[in-house]
């Protein structure tokens, strides 16, 4: 009976879900008053800011450069300019928050305006922005008005408090949290209150535990060796290390964050950060690497974290200090040293460098990945959906193992980017092209003379037995991406096979040498280069498919005006060394990665992924509760059909959470990912004419997949089965039916409970992976 009168009531609300139109917000005459009580910063006002403002104001893409992970971004304010900017002629000066500057007067010197000074105004900005958000309030859980822009392409006012008239009268419905369930009455009582009282910011103290600060000793100690051959490492393992938020004791949600730093100054003494625009940059005097707690608040789209306790000592040590090498001259920072690191830091055994990221493969992959490089559209455009990542063993890897060819291959190893000369942009792109190019070519014919028999599956990096780093999966969603460990979903249209000159190549252009204030030259040689890293990559992997049919897949990944790219772009397909996997059948790359997903299936981390990969009736994951593993089932009859037959994926954005909750008011997660289909992505623009929506797939991760949810589903356990029926039963033109079922499970940005659902779902990622849960951001979210 009582599912009877659920599946009425969800009846019912369709049939008036659809009448719902979009409706003005509505004014209130009266908005609560200041308080009166003594505020805190650090106590009352910080957590305010972490709930409400940090969902958009943090990291690079921090609207109009305000960042408030950090309480010295409020004290530093606003700035016009915004630092993504693939277009501009010119460097752009960096502003990067405790770097660049260290006063509030440096500050304003470059440009940036106060958020809390009320000057000649009777209010801050910040009052006034919050305030106007207060002033007006839209219906529960109604769509937005389509004259407020939101997501990368809203063009921030980014105004003075001396323009806000102007910026309240032509935009009165855009105030602060932006076109989302606002503040409460008390937050904005507090929030008030403070600012009446000052808005006097405190920054938090930091205290560093006895166990913290012998690790910190330890590292430091052997960082700041003074023998060559020690600093030629340590300046090896900072620059692939600087981006990462390292712990050296893994303690759940308490776990603490480090970084490493360049100092001017000792161990044991005040560190004086040398700045300069990329980690490899001269530091011009000496140099001190130095650890230090990561300051400000965790943000999930920045938050890459690296082990770096006992253990990882241990076995760095190990990887570099055996054997008896010698550095008999250490490089300089040069232009042609940042360009090749594969000459500058020659001297270090290439197996140390290459294990050393083999071993933390996950961490050195999100960086290029999921840093900042990977920010926006076009920055993203030249990599697919959803592929599968696999490394080379190191055994077989020709650049460790034979000294004649790696000293043959480095001078053709350099990359592109140093040169921001606009006028030589297209000279440089392609000289780069062309050593690549003829680095391909001479790496198909030492590899076939090496290897007569071909490729093998062995030849693929098990992790020595025990380390899922091995094998990964990546998703692109549309202007940002994610990696996760595990070979998840359907066998993917195309995966990579990376060896170390193209791991570490994709490193140092996408990350060491990538400038985010850059200009258009560099960011265009940047993010072409990208291309020619995963063509590499792919066809590295098409080395395990038989001589003869390689050209054929890869033709089948390259279809329209990709074919022009494969014949006049990149070097060509090595058609003749013969290939050590059997064949059943013709459908090369479907079987090659099945054959993936048993020869390593006791490494792989998502072994059976049941949602995407069910063979028969039972879909759930048999180590969950009952109510879970109906919920598995359930979802799994949307998994990994076609658009074409599962029309509702059209109408989904790129990453949705969805939390199913039953009586007992436990909950669990799921990450709905769209998987857009494309006939190539060897462009960097024109992603809409390769675009094939009817072969776009759902991927449903059970977890926490992505930084930007585009939309939230919240959906009790027992209504999942009607969620599921009613998304089969969408029809390809039939948006109303859609947004009647948005009414009913939907999120919308104006839903009473949005904040909550959404710090809920944050809470959740930190019970079940404190290590990698941080703040979202929902700059992208949608207004469905």
């Amino acid at each position: 009976m009582a599912r009877l009168i659920t599946a009425a009531l969800i009846a019912l609300l369709f049939l008036t879900g659809c009448a719902e139109n979009t409706s003005p917000p509505t004014f209130k005459q009266a908005l609560p008053t200041a308080t009166q009580q003594p505020v805190s910063f650090n106590e009352d006002v910080r957590p305010i800011v972490e709930a409400k403002c940090l969902a958009c104001h943090s990291c690079f893409d921090a609207p109009c450069q305000l960042k408030m992970e950090y309480s010295d971004g409020l004290i530093r304010g606003a700035h016009k300019d915004a630092v993504y900017d693939g277009a501009r002629l010119k460097t752009q000066q960096a502003t990067r928050l405790g770097i660049d500057a260290q006063t509030e007067q440096q500050w304003r010197g470059k440009g940036f305006y106060s958020v809390l000074a009320r000057g000649d105004q009777t209010r801050s900005l910040f009052e006034n922005m919050i305030r106007l958000g207060k002033e007006y309030e839209f219906p529960p859980n109604s769509k937005l008005p389509d004259d407020i822009e939101l997501g990368l392409s809203r063009a921030n006012q980014c105004v003075s408090n001396a323009d806000f008239a102007d910026y309240a009268s032509d935009h009165p419905y855009e105030g602060m949290p932006l076109a989302v369930t606002g503040l409460t009455d008390d937050e904005y009582a507090t929030l008030t209150g403070w600012l009446n009282q000052g808005g006097a910011i405190s920054p938090p103290v930091t205290h560093i535990s006895e166990a913290e600060q012998n690790h910190i000793e330890r590292w430091e100690a052997w960082l700041n060796g003074s023998d060559r051959r020690q600093q030629l490492v340590s300046r090896w393992i900072y620059e692939h290390l600087y981006l990462a938020h390292l712990y050296f004791e893994e303690n759940g949600v308490n776990t603490r964050f480090f970084e490493i730093v360049r100092s001017r100054t000792q161990p044991d003494t005040p560190i004086d950060m040398i700045a300069t625009r990329r980690p490899n940059d001269d530091p011009e005097g000496p140099v001190y690497y130095r650890l230090r707690p990561v300051a400000g608040s965790i943000v999930h789209k920045r938050h890459i974290t690296f082990a770096f306790g006992e253990k990882q000592f241990e076995r760095t040590r190990e990887l570099f200090e055996t054997g008896d090498w010698q550095v008999e001259t250490m490089p300089d920072y040069s232009r042609t040293s940042r360009a090749n690191p594969f000459v500058t830091f020659a001297d270090i055994p290439s197996k140390a460098r290459y294990q050393f990221m083999l071993d933390n493969a996950e961490y050195f992959t999100r960086t290029f990945i999921r840093g900042p490089v990977c920010r926006g559209q076009i920055a993203t455009d030249v990599i697919r959906d959803h592929f599968w990542v696999t490394y080379h063993d190191p055994e077989d890897d020709l650049y460790v193992t034979s000294a004649e060819y790696r000293d043959k291959v480095n001078p053709l190893l350099a990359l592109p980017g140093q040169d921001s000369a606009l006028l030589d942009l297209g000279e440089n792109w392609s000289d780069y092209k062309g050593k690549r190019n003829q680095y391909r070519e001479l790496r198909n014919k030492a590899y076939a003379e090496a290897y007569p028999r071909g490729a093998s599956l062995d030849h693929i990096w098990d992790g020595d037995g025990n380390n899922t780093n091995a094998l990964l999966t990546v998703f692109r969603h549309h202007d940002n991406a994610s990696v996760q460990r595990g070979l998840i979903g359907q066998v993917p249209l195309t995966s990579w096979w990376m060896d170390y000159p193209l791991f570490e190549r994709t490193y140092y252009e996408l990350v060491v040498n990538f400038d985010v204030f850059g200009n258009v030259a560099h960011q265009a040689q940047t993010r072409l280069y990208f291309d020619l890293i995963r063509n590499g990559g792919e066809q590295d992997y098409l080395r395990l498919v038989p001589p003869g049919e390689r050209n054929r897949v890869l033709q089948n990944w390259y279809q329209g005006a990709g074919e022009l790219k494969l014949n006049f772009s990149y070097a060509r397909m090595d058609e003749t060394a013969p290939s050590q996997v059997s064949y059943a059948t013709s459908a090369f790359n479907e079987e090659l990665g099945a054959r993936l997903l048993t020869h390593f299936r006791d490494l792989n981390a998502e072994r059976d992924d049941p949602i995407n990969r069910c063979a028969g009736s039972n879909c759930g994951r048999k180590d969950e509760p009952e109510w879970v593993r109906d919920a598995d089932q359930a979802l799994s009859e949307l998994a990994a059909i076609r658009a074409e037959f599962l029309p509702a994926i059209s109408y989904l954005p790129n990453v949705t959470f969805l939390r199913v909750y039953n009586e007992q008011g436990e909950r669990t997660l799921y990450t709905l990912i769209r998987d857009r289909a494309h006939s190539s992505v060897a462009f960097l623009f024109g992603e809409d004419l390769r675009y094939q929506p009817e072969n776009d797939r759902l991927t449903i991760y059970p977890g926490i997949i992505g930084s930007y949810p585009n939309f939230m589903f919240d959906i009790p356990a027992s209504q999942l089965g009607l969620f599921k029926d009613r998304m089969k039963g969408l029809k390809a033109e039939d948006p109303e039916g859609f947004e009647a079922l948005v009414g009913v499970w939907g999120v919308r940005r104006t839903h009473r409970q949005f904040w909550e659902i959404l710090h809920d779902i944050t809470a959740w990622h930190r019970e079940h992976q404190p290590l990698q849960a941080g703040i979202f951001d929902i700059n992208r979210y949608k207004n469905l």
